[in-house]
């Protein structure tokens, strides 16, 4: 379904799970998990089905960044990581949804850091999840030639640089093999994604090159669970753990995966998934 944001603008949304459950004589009231996704340029499709089987204790509510996948199409100018940020308000402020738990993979961990510096006191919890808060491409081609050699280190270098259908192309090709460590069960879930290329393309010309969240992580005011991967070549290990140190560290909690790439909860979904859960159920 389409969700009205502003006046010309409807995001796409979907809902798993119910809000309220009954249980004997009540209904109990379950939180609400919104999930952002990756990119930018990409959808939400990545996250199902694998995120389905924590339906039983939250809520679950997948939806398409503006200009991404089904929702509203949008200049690229408005897609920016504070409109993306507010976008979480204004999506809770249309369904009503109170103090949500907000979980941020990859570019939607950037977007989940920006909404933590606009609006520290919005969130319930917070998870990020193989994300960064700046571009660090020196990381990224050091982790790349680790894991790839030299075809894989150049191959990045070309597209982190000059952004293009043909780089991307081959980018895919010889680097996102090194994004995961388990070969997933169905090679063919990526088919799934849309991809609007110029969206991602932008990014990385634009935004992306003068990012930088560590300052605006002070303002957090809820529980932070930081997921990362120590293989992961595109957000690597030393972003993670800069996030961790610039949240208050009372409120940080920082889960390393020795053998994981981007996205732990593919490449070891048990023991991600019993960290997300328990964090979800704490009070």
């Amino acid at each position: 379904m389409k969700i009205q944001i502003e006046p010309n603008i409807h995001l796409f949304v979907d809902v798993e799970g119910v809000g309220l459950a009954p249980e004997d004589s009540v209904m109990r009231k379950k939180p609400t998990l919104i999930l952002l996704h990756g990119g930018p340029g990409y959808d939400h499709a990545s996250f199902k089905p694998a995120f389905s089987q924590l339906s039983d204790i939250a809520q679950i509510i997948y939806y398409d960044h503006r200009g991404h996948g089904r929702s509203d199409t949008s200049p690229i100018s408005e897609i920016t990581l504070d409109t993306l940020a507010d976008d979480i308000v204004k999506l809770c402020n249309a369904l009503g949804i109170v103090k949500p738990i907000v979980l941020g993979q990859s570019f939607g961990g950037f977007v989940a850091q920006r909404y933590i510096a606009r609006h520290p006191e919005h969130a319930l919890k917070v998870i990020l999840s193989s994300t960064a808060p700046d571009f660090r491409l020196d990381k990224k081609l050091a982790m790349f030639k680790q894991l790839g050699g030299v075809e894989a280190s150049d191959a990045a270098k070309q597209f982190w640089t000059n952004p293009s259908e043909s780089s991307y192309r081959v980018y895919q090709k010889i680097c996102r093999p090194f994004y995961a460590t388990v070969i997933p069960k169905n090679k063919n879930a990526s088919l799934r994604s849309t991809f609007k290329g110029e969206i991602l393309f932008n990014w990385i010309h634009g935004e992306y090159q003068k990012m930088n969240l560590l300052p605006g992580l002070a303002n957090t005011q809820c529980p932070v669970l930081v997921l990362a991967g120590k293989l992961d070549p595109v957000c690597t290990i030393d972003a993670s753990i800069d996030i961790a140190t610039a949240l208050p560290q009372h409120l940080v909690q920082l889960e390393q995966f020795d053998h994981c790439g981007h996205g732990v909860w593919r490449d070891d979904p048990k023991v991600a998934f019993q960290l997300i859960r328990k964090f979800i159920l704490e009070n």
